[in-house]
Order: structure tokens, then sequence, then C-alpha cells
């Protein structure tokens, strides 16, 4: 278990933690792509407890700014859209998409270049990939390097891009992405159903777990012996600060999930599927919640006063959860311990190590960037293209150390064993 004080240290995410300046020197998620439309409404975003303000200007580009109007704090998500800036419907000062005030009509005419050449507005370097917009919130002038990861290079076609609004602190939601010994219980109703073989999880819900240390963060295992003598291969890719990427099978569209904390008490799990070499097609097993609202595939999870809409009679007629669907029962776990989980009364096993080991990693990265040293995983060179996750059924004999996931070997079928 943590202290309160550790546990303190990783959940706090505003401007004055320590955790909350460490993230802010990451490039993370702000908005899908799609949900901004160009000359259309801009959209109110919140990361780490700040108000901000997303849109496509005419011409296509992405700003974001903080959501106040530096004039009198009017929220720009009320503001017209057009000429590639925003004007606010208050005074009329309008800001173009570099952040810039152009024009200030409250201002008597003969002073209005000089004043408007005086104010500053809070924007933020933006990137877009990967179906999304991507923010760096950081105090340096030059952001870190972007993370190029391989689905962000992709044809649309080829990348779902979607994400869940819980209620619950950014911990809870990656723990449990990380957490791979829930998968033959919590998912066990899903994975039966014949998901190219996923049901082997099962088979064995105790794995043995082994790491590689990386500069990004690390590789876990989670190996899984089957009763044939085979192996089953879990291997994830967990990068800082907030990034997982999932096991699958080669058959499979690739998953990575990330978790942003929106404040202390809320997150934008985000979700991406891909297919490196053809088109996804069809429905998607971690994008069909709720498919027809991608900005929130949690909209129709429920509130604990009701349970969560937990279908006790489908339990009773042998579903394990009750709950609609795979991404929903991650959903319920992370938001069940409430808004802020009290990790001094937790009592942890082997089963637990990847957790215990992604706190650890993080409460050293906050106390090592107080004291000045640089965030972790950008004091060295990272291949983001090259981080891949990878499932296989394998001889015992077969070390997973030495599979590479870019070329893995070839499985052995995925039947029960």
């Amino acid at each position: 278990m943590l202290t309160r004080e550790e546990n303190e240290l990783l959940v706090r995410v505003g401007q004055a933690t320590p955790m909350g300046a460490l993230l802010r020197e990451y490039w993370m998620p702000a908005a899908r792509s799609e949900s901004l439309l160009a000359d259309g409404a801009p959209l109110r975003v919140r990361i780490l407890g700040e108000n901000l303000v997303a849109f496509r200007a005419t011409d296509g580009r992405v700003g974001l700014f903080d959501e106040g109007c530096p004039h009198r704090c009017t929220s720009l998500a009320l503001a017209r859209n057009e000429d590639n800036a925003l004007t606010c419907i208050f005074h009329g000062w309008k800001i173009d998409v570099s952040g810039k005030v152009v024009e200030v009509p409250s201002e008597p005419p003969e002073r209005r270049a000089e004043f408007a050449a005086k104010v500053r507005v809070r924007h933020y370097p933006v990137r877009e990939a990967g179906g999304a917009v991507w923010v760096y919130l950081g105090r340096n002038q030059q952001p870190p390097r972007f993370f190029d990861f391989e689905f962000t290079a992709l044809p649309a076609s080829q990348v779902a891009c979607s994400k869940a609004i819980l209620h619950c602190n950014w911990l809870q939601a990656i723990e449990t992405t990380i957490d791979s010994s829930h998968l033959g219980v919590l998912h066990a109703s899903w994975l039966n159903l014949g998901n190219n073989g996923n049901a082997i999880a099962s088979a064995n819900n105790g794995p043995h777990y082994d790491y590689l240390m990386a500069p990004y963060g690390f590789r876990e295992a989670a190996l899984r012996e089957l009763p044939d003598g085979s192996v089953y291969q879990r291997i994830r890719e967990v990068v800082a600060p907030f990034y997982s990427f999932v096991p699958a099978h080669s058959e499979r569209p690739q998953l990575m999930i990330c978790a942003v904390p929106i404040d202390d008490q809320w997150t934008s799990l985000w979700y991406w599927e891909y297919d490196r070499t053809r088109p996804l097609a069809g429905q998607f097993l971690f994008s069909r919640a709720n498919a027809d609202n991608w900005d929130n595939t949690a909209a129709r999870l429920g509130a604990p006063e009701q349970v969560w809409n937990q279908d006790r009679k489908a339990l009773k007629e042998g579903h394990w959860t009750g709950m609609p669907s795979l991404t929903f029962e991650d959903f319920v776990v992370a938001e069940a311990p409430g808004p802020i989980a009290d990790r001094t009364r937790e009592y942890l096993g082997s089963s637990d190590s990847t957790p215990i080991r992604f706190r650890r990693m993080m409460l050293n990265a906050a106390r090592a960037f107080a004291r000045g040293e640089p965030p972790l995983g950008q004091s060295e060179p990272v291949d983001y293209r090259k981080i891949r996750a990878v499932a296989l059924r394998a001889p015992r004999e077969l070390d997973w150390r030495a599979v590479d996931p870019m070329q893995p070997p070839q499985s052995l079928p995925m039947g029960p064993g």
C-alpha cells in the first residue's frame, strides 16, 4: 500500500503540484479532430484543472487558448469563429489562430493597434495526428519531441480514436488498463465469445510477471502457463506518463489507451484502435460501447447511485458482470473506489506488481523533476514508432525478451490448450 502522502503526490495534478508540473511536460491528446469543424463552434477542453478552448480556423489550422477572453474572462467557447480567429461576443475582441490579439473595438481608434500589441493570450502548441489534436502545456518554449507513435502516421481509415469521460482520478483509470490479471475474470463473459483466442487468458488468472525497464517507461510480460505446456505471453508497453499499449494478436487491430487527467477527480480515457495494413471495418471490440458518441463512450454508463445500471438479471442468467460491454466493465471498476481511491487501505499481491511498478516509477519521476532533473523519457532518444505490444502463444522455451514486437514469431494456435 501507499502512504497518504505518496497517494496525494500521485493524484494531485494542479499547476502547483509536483505531479501536475511533471505531466505538463508531455504531449497529450486534447480533442478528437472530428470534433472541430472549420469555422465551427469552439470546443471547451479541460486538462489538468485548466479550462481551455479549441477551435478549427477557416483555413483548417487548430488554435488552443485559455477559455477566458483576456479582456474580461468571458468564455471564448461563446466566441464567433470566422476569418481564422475567435471574436469574443462581449466586446468584440478578436484573437487570431496564432494567439495574437488583432482587434480591440472597445478601445479608442487611435490606440487600438498599440493596445492590442500589449495583450498577451495564453495559447499552446498543438499537433494534429492519429485523429486527435495534441497539446503541450509545459513551461518550455521548445516543446519536447512529439509522441509519433506508429498510429499517428496511418491513414484516417486505419485509425479509430475515441474517449470516455470517467469520474475518477487519472491513476485509477490507467491502473485498470495496465492490470493484466483481471483479463480472464472481469472480462470473462466477453473473452469467452471467441474473440480470436483471447479466451485462453481465462485458463490461468494468476500470470507470472516480468519486466524490462526502458528510457520511456517499461515493457511488461504477463506470462500464463497453459495445460499443454505452452505459455501465453502478453507483452505490454507502458510509456510515461500515461500511455499503455495493450497486447493484441496479430490478426486483430492494435490498441493504445491513455488516461489524461481532466482534474483531480475526472479523467479522459482515450482509445486508439488501429490496423497497420488495412482499413478498419465493422464493430471494434473497444470502440463499440456507445459508438454514437465517440467524444464520450461512457455517456450511458450510469452513476454510483444506480450502481452503474448493472443488469442483475443478466448475472443470474450467466453473465459475469451484468455490464453491456467490455469497456463498461473497465469504466465501472475505475470509478467504483470513488473519485480518488484511498490506497492506504489496499492489500496488494503479486498480481498487482505492474500497478506497483508504475506508481513507483511516477513517484520517482515527479520527485526527480522537482529536483530539476529532466522529465522521465526525455533525456534519451526514443523511437516511439517502434513501440508496439504483442500477444502470442509460445513454446515454453521461447524467452519473451527475445520477442521482437515489430516482427514477432508465429504464434501457436490460440485454442484453449
